[in-house]
């Protein structure tokens, strides 16, 4: 299965755009510059008051798909 790692750094306002509904997609750039877009829903386990912080290894199946999302 394909995956990839991804560094975020969304401060808690940016992120409240995505909670508002406002947003529904983060975009971000993988460690090997692939462009990943996926649903910003799948962060709120790891929000906390200062954002959403850290290195995530994120598993697609091979038809790219979402299939897991986890904090490094």
């Amino acid at each position: 299965m394909p995956q990839v790692i991804v560094d975020l750094n969304i401060s808690s306002e940016q992120y409240l755009a995505h909670y508002q509904g406002a947003v529904k997609d983060v975009l971000a750039y993988s460690r090997d510059g692939r462009r990943i877009r996926f649903p910003s829903s799948l962060l709120q386990p790891y929000l906390l008051h200062t954002g959403v912080r850290g290195s995530f290894l994120i598993t697609f199946s091979n038809s790219g798909k979402f299939e897991t999302i986890e904090k490094l």
